[in-house]
C-alpha cells in the first residue's frame, strides 16, 4: 500500500491535554454559532431567508462598483453582488433578501380584495421584479439580459429551515445507532462525541468567517459527519483488533497509541487525495459551490484531527477514570 510516511512511534495520548483545550474552545465558538442559526440570528442565505437572486450580462461592459452604485441609489445598498463564469461570459449575480428591502407599496398595489395572501406569496417576485425595474432605469442605453434567476418566498424559506433541522436531527440519530450497534458503549459514546465536535467546530469557523447559512452548506455539513465517522471507525477499528493481542495489564494506553500509528498513513493518505480533488473544487467550481467546498476542506482537516486527538483520547480517559479492560 503506498504511505506517505514510514512507521511511526510518537505518542498521541499524551498530547491530550493541548488538543482538549483547542477543541474546547472552538466548541464554545461552535455552540454559539448553532445558537444563533436556531434563534434565526445566523446570516441565513435565500434558500432559508427567502428573496431573489438573478444572474444577467450587459450587453456593454459594466463593473462591480457602477452596478453597486445604481442599485445604491435606489435603496439596495444591501443587495450582494458576485461576478460568475457562464460559459465564457463574465456574468453578474445580484442577490437581495427578504427584509432588506421595503415593498410595502408595490405589495399594496398587488393585493387583491378578497385576498392578501397573493401579495405575501410574491413577495420575493416583486423584489426581484423591483431589480431588473432598477437596471432598466439606471443603464437605459445598456440592456441588462437575465439569464437565469431563483426566487425563494420567506415562507418557502421557513419551510426549507425547519425540513434542514430535522435532515440533520435524523441523520444524526442515524449515526448514533449505527456506532452503537458496531462498538460497545464507551466507543460509542466518544465516536458520536467527535461526530458533533467535527461538525461544530466546522460550524464555528464558518461563523466566525461570515459565511452563509445555506442547503449547499447543511449538505456538506452532513457530508463532513459521514467521513469523520469513518476516520473516527477506522482508528477504533484497529484498536479493537489490538486489544485482542495485547491483553497485559496496563497496556491500554500504548495499545491505543500502537492503534493510531498503524493507520496514520492510511489516515493521511485518503485525507491527501480527499482534501485535493476539494480544493480543485473551491478553486475551479465557481461562485456557487464556493461554500460548499469550504466547509468540506474545513471539514476534512477537523475530521482528521479529531479521529487522532479527540476521538481515541476520550477512550483512554475513560479507561483511566473506570478502568473496563484491564481490571
Amino acid at each position: 500500500m503506498f504511505r506517505i510516511i514510514g512507521k511511526t512511534s510518537i505518542d498521541f495520548i499524551s498530547k491530550r491535554k493541548y488538543s482538549f483545550v483547542l477543541s474546547g474552545i472552538l466548541l464554545l465558538i461552535g455552540i454559539a454559532a448553532f445558537i444563533m442559526i436556531v434563534l434565526g440570528r445566523a446570516n441565513f442565505s435565500i434558500d432559508f431567508s427567502g428573496g431573489a437572486e438573478i444572474t444577467g450580462v450587459f450587453e456593454e461592459q459594466v463593473t462591480t462598483e457602477e452596478l453597486r452604485s445604481a442599485l445604491a441609489t435606489e435603496g439596495l445598498a444591501k443587495a450582494r453582488i458576485q461576478t460568475v463564469h457562464v460559459g465564457d461570459t463574465l456574468a453578474f449575480l445580484i442577490k437581495l433578501k427578504s427584509g432588506m428591502i421595503d415593498v410595502s407599496q408595490e405589495v399594496a398595489e398587488t393585493e387583491t380584495a378578497d385576498s392578501l395572501m397573493v401579495a405575501e406569496v410574491n413577495t420575493s417576485e416583486i423584489i426581484a421584479d423591483k431589480i431588473m425595474s432598477i437596471l432598466a432605469t439606471e443603464f437605459p442605453d445598456n440592456p441588462f439580459h437575465r439569464l437565469s434567476s431563483s426566487i425563494t418566498d420567506p415562507s418557502i424559506g421557513r419551510a426549507l429551515k425547519s425540513s434542514a433541522g430535522w435532515m440533520v436531527i435524523a441523520t444524526i440519530l442515524g449515526i448514533l445507532i449505527y456506532i452503537w450497534i458496531r462498538f460497545d458503549f464507551r466507543f460509542g459514546v466518544a465516536a458520536t462525541f467527535t461526530t458533533f465536535h467535527d461538525v461544530l467546530l466546522v460550524l464555528g469557523i464558518l461563523f466566525l468567517m461570515g459565511r452563509e447559512v445555506s442547503i449547499l452548506m447543511v449538505t456538506a455539513l452532513l457530508t463532513l459527519a459521514g467521513y469523520s465517522l469513518t476516520d473516527t471507525v477506522v482508528v477504533f477499528d484497529r484498536i479493537r483488533e489490538n486489544l485482542k493481542t495485547f491483553r497485559r495489564k496496563g497496556d491500554f494506553v500504548s495499545t491505543v497509541n500502537l492503534s493510531i500509528n498503524e493507520v496514520l498513513s492510511r489516515t493521511l493518505v485518503t485525507s491527501v487525495t480527499t482534501l485535493s480533488v476539494v480544493i480543485i473544487l473551491f478553486i475551479f467550481g465557481g461562485q456557487i459551490l464556493r461554500d460548499f467546498s469550504l466547509t468540506l476542506i474545513l471539514g476534512i482537516i477537523v475530521g482528521t484531527y479529531s479521529s487522532v486527538f479527540m476521538a481515541s483520547p476520550l477512550i483512554v480517559v475513560w479507561e483511566n477514570r473506570s478502568p473496563k479492560r484491564f481490571k
